[in-house]
């Protein structure tokens, strides 16, 4: 047991709430990696616990993505040796990354691309994992799927990941909303066919894809259902990753449409034997080094503290996100 440098929260509430703390690092177990973080980014997943999930006063630690140095590694590990960089987005059930040393189970880890820092190696890996679990297990499209795909909020950081897998390594023709300049040219950076006006879906849509859509990926669902059940063509699929208060799916029946959840944590929760992960995180670091795939970090602040982190998730709960806001190590 050693202890490290934190930012944690204690009660829920506005960016204020965090603060800086020492915890104890528990000894790395069986399969786990202590890892020396020298970046972390902030989601939304983040501002949202931080805003609605109580700790009851005991301190939390934030985080998911992060990128570092292995430090230590637990009995079991045959994937990682001491020293090697490697990147990931950790689990809900362990403290998280906001802090010096961080321990991860190797099996949801995987290397750090070789072409990319630190900092833009901590903003890929939650949305990469999402985008290829949305794609390729909720939607089971390979290399040969063809169609339609509807990206909402194309210029997220999921967005962003979603289109550029899309747009690389399957047929499909992509759209995506976006909701002002900057963000469509992200978005068409990404790997998007055509920009598609989200206050007027259905209306724009229908002027790319007359016949609708195949496929949709949601961030945004409460208001949406009828929307989506108009510009899919019938048997058409939705996936989904947000919590919406009130959804009523009946409008999705008369055309037998699929409404999936995805939920990243999944895995890491109910299979934690399973290397799916760990091999779908170096699968997208060949992609990067071999220049199919961008990082998306767009945004950098200095110092993982409580300063620095209230700061971010002011800024990601505040505005319009495009790509991922990075806090690296001093």
């Amino acid at each position: 047991m050693t202890r490290t440098a934190a930012v944690a929260y204690r009660h829920p509430g506005p960016p204020e709430v965090l603060e800086d703390v020492e915890i104890d690092v528990p000894d790395p177990r069986a399969h786990d990696l202590l890892v020396e973080i020298h970046a972390v980014s902030v989601n939304p997943a983040d501002v949202k616990s931080r805003a609605g999930s109580d700790p009851g006063g005991e301190p939390k630690v934030l985080g998911y993505d992060a990128s570092g140095v292995v430090a230590a590694i637990g009995e079991d590990v045959s994937l990682f040796e001491v020293g090697d960089e490697v990147f990931y987005a950790g689990s809900i059930d362990r403290q998280g990354t906001y802090a010096g040393l961080h321990i991860v189970d190797e099996r949801i880890a995987g290397r750090k691309p070789k072409s990319l820092d630190f900092a833009d190696a901590a903003a890929m890996p939650l949305t990469s994992i999402t985008a290829w679990e949305v794609l390729f297990d909720r939607l089971a499209l390979t290399s040969e799927s063809a169609g339609a795909l509807l990206v909402v909020a194309a210029a997220g950081g999921v967005g962003s990941m979603i289109s550029q897998f899309a747009r690389k390594l399957t047929k499909l023709t992509v759209f995506g909303t976006a909701a002002r300049g900057e963000s469509e040219q992200w978005a068409l950076r990404m790997g998007v066919h055509g920009i598609v006006d989200r206050h007027d879906l259905v209306a724009h849509l229908q002027r790319f894809a007359p016949s609708g859509v195949d496929y949709i990926f949601s961030p945004f669902s409460s208001s949406n259902v009828e929307a989506y059940a108009e510009v899919l063509r019938p048997r058409g699929q939705i996936v989904a990753i947000d919590e919406p208060d009130d959804v009523d799916l009946l409008a999705l029946k008369p055309k037998s449409l699929t409404w999936h959840w995805e939920f990243m944590f999944t895995r890491p929760l109910y299979e934690p034997e399973s290397t799916y992960q760990h091999e779908l995180l170096d699968r997208v670091a060949l992609l990067v080094d071999a220049g199919e795939i961008v990082a998306t970090r767009t945004r950098t602040l200095q110092g993982i503290t409580a300063a620095t982190l209230q700061e971010a998730h002011r800024e990601v709960e505040e505005s319009a996100s495009i790509g991922k806001l990075v806090v690296a190590a001093s």
